[in-house]
């Protein structure tokens, strides 16, 4: 049977990351710029009499520990609803990669359970869900690159230049909590305002204050920073790491150097796009669910 409902798991970058103090609850506040990218992972939603997640992916657990399960599991106790669904992930995105591969699959759950379950949740009402499975979250379910402020749900949608970026992974996995939990971490950069023109947050007065603390824990980020300035004249981590990226003059330029990777590196190409390939698809899913039923109608009255 295929499925009834295909919807994509964008990436994300952070263009920069700002910590500017830590909360009484342990959490980070931070400042950020996300850019969406069309680029990710891709989940498959059919009606089922329970939950039940499959992977193309070994490595990735299928279990309560995955975000996208947990997701459903909040959208069933927050509405009460007793339906199923099989889901199956096709995963593209390193995990541990700084890339928001998990956050975006389960803002991607959410939405799409949404609608497969005709549960009528408003994006703000998603949107606080979300936020309790993960900063990031609420992002993704918003669907637009976006000015980020507290731990990350203070979100102001912004137009970014167009833009292609390499992104690439060094072969190793970033624990997040290893990264915020060390004590060395810059946690007292000075708030910033939203800039006039968002070109000035690839400069050398945004930064990420992670990055050095991830060279130190994990060199092989520094060798691929090292490596991509090498290349492109500029190069920044995304998140708490691993995946580091750099702008291109185009697509080709990026598939050019995709092909000189080091052994045991992983990389893409992507555009950077203002509203969410999630937002888009299901966007024209409803319009072709509508064109059917209002077919459906019509052949119905002329009978």
């Amino acid at each position: 049977m295929a499925p009834i409902l295909t919807l994509p798991a964008p990436a994300k970058l952070n263009l920069f990351l700002h910590i500017t103090g830590q909360r009484t609850d342990g959490y980070h506040c931070l400042q950020t710029v996300f850019a969406l990218l069309d680029h990710g992972d891709t989940l498959h939603f059919e009606p089922a009499e329970s939950l039940s997640l499959e992977c193309d992916d070994p490595e990735v657990p299928c279990d309560s520990s995955n975000l996208i399960l947990r997701a459903a599991q909040v959208l069933q106790h927050h509405t009460q609803t007793r339906n199923g669904a099989r889901i199956r992930l096709q995963k593209r995105l390193p995990m541990g990669g700084g890339v928001g591969g998990g956050s975006s699959d389960a803002a991607t759950a959410l939405l799409g359970l949404n609608q497969l379950w005709n549960l009528g949740l408003s994006l703000d009402t998603l949107a606080e869900l979300g936020l309790h499975l993960g900063a990031d979250v609420p992002v993704f379910v918003r669907g637009r690159s976006a000015w980020a402020e507290g731990v990350g749900e203070k979100i102001t949608p912004v137009s970014l230049p167009d833009a292609h970026f390499l992104v690439i992974h060094p072969g190793i996995h970033v624990s997040t909590a290893r990264i915020f939990g060390d004590r060395e971490l810059t946690r007292d950069t000075p708030i910033s305002k939203l800039p006039a023109s968002l070109e000035a947050v690839l400069t050398r007065d945004f930064h990420n204050d992670c990055e050095a603390v991830a060279q130190r824990h994990f060199p092989e980020i520094g060798k691929a920073l090292d490596w991509l300035r090498q290349h492109t004249g500029n190069a920044r981590m995304t998140g708490t790491g691993a995946c580091c990226f750099a702008r291109l003059t185009g697509s080709q330029q990026g598939q050019q150097l995709l092909q000189q990777l080091p052994q045991h590196w992983t990389g893409f190409v992507a555009r950077s796009g203002n509203t969410s390939p999630l937002h888009q698809t299901l966007g024209e899913t409803l319009a072709k669910f509508r064109e059917t039923k209002n077919s459906g109608e019509s052949a119905q009255t002329h009978k």
